[in-house]
């Protein structure tokens, strides 16, 4: 959408304006949210739970995008010998805090039987991460696309696991209570144009790829990787959604991850 100037030529029309601004990872992005520094993102599962922890939070949940549980995953090195789950006890895994690999992380480990704590895991971003992995100073790397596919195809990197049967690993838009109450009808109109957009590109990975490519400065063929492992759809949270969520919420609650409980369903926003 920002490629081709969608959202512009919409609001124009309204006498509305877009401002672009990129984010490494969606913590960052919910913190400014929170400061009221934008109106509107889109993160992963975990960094709304952060954000509505935080005190006097304004983010709210607008819509959520089913992504896929094979676009986010734990990779080792090729000649690695963890070869399952349990074999990470002891190891060094990298992952971006607050971020949806965070939960997938946390999941993956209690699954096997092993204690967070039995894992040394250091928070980097997605870059600083790819570099650790690459000089062989983490054991292991959890992460989502295009970081994945790329570390697969350019480092020869192999998935431990991907995000099935662990985690959703849902995308959600966001906005700020104050927009949303001033805006109700810009935020439809919004969320309307994402439908039409993410509807065509779930039809073409392979030009959406080609499309991305130049801006994103990576590979169209690992791009197009990406593309194919994943959903695309903007959809209102249904009460299953709302829990899973509650989940991700409860959990970093007990890991002393966020400062207090919260209530997921206070912070959603029903645009049906």
């Amino acid at each position: 959408m920002k490629g081709k100037g969608t959202l512009e030529t919409v609001f124009k029309a309204a006498d509305g304006t877009v401002t672009w601004s990129e984010f490494p990872a969606g913590l960052p992005m919910v913190e400014a949210l929170n400061a009221g520094a934008i109106d509107v993102a889109y993160v992963g599962e975990a960094p709304p739970v952060f954000a509505q922890a935080a005190k006097g939070s304004i983010v709210r949940y607008i819509a959520y995008d089913p992504y896929g549980v094979e676009a986010e995953g734990i990779v080792v090195h090729k000649d690695s010998p963890i070869q399952t789950l349990a074999d990470l006890k002891g190891k060094k895994l990298a992952v971006q805090k607050g971020s949806n690999a965070h939960y997938l992380s946390v999941k993956a480990i209690e699954s096997s039987g092993l204690q967070v704590s039995d894992v040394e895991i250091s928070f980097v971003k997605p870059s600083d991460g790819r570099a650790a992995f690459e000089k062989k100073n983490i054991d292991a790397w959890a992460v989502w696309d295009p970081f994945l596919a790329a570390v697969e195809v350019d480092a020869g990197a192999r998935i431990l696991t991907s995000a099935k049967g662990l985690a959703p690993n849902r995308g959600y838009y966001l906005a700020s209570k104050e927009f949303i109450e001033k805006n109700p009808e810009a935020l439809k109109k919004f969320l309307d144009e994402l439908k039409k957009e993410s509807e065509y590109v779930k039809k073409n990975p392979a030009e959406v790829a080609k499309f991305l490519s130049p801006a994103l400065g990576v590979d169209a063929a690992i791009l197009e990787k990406a593309e194919k492992r994943r959903d695309y759809a903007i959809l209102p949270l249904t009460e299953e959604v709302i829990a899973k969520q509650q989940d991700i919420a409860d959990t970093f609650t007990r890991l002393k991850l966020i400062p207090q409980p919260i209530v997921v369903k206070e912070a959603v926003w029903d645009w049906k």
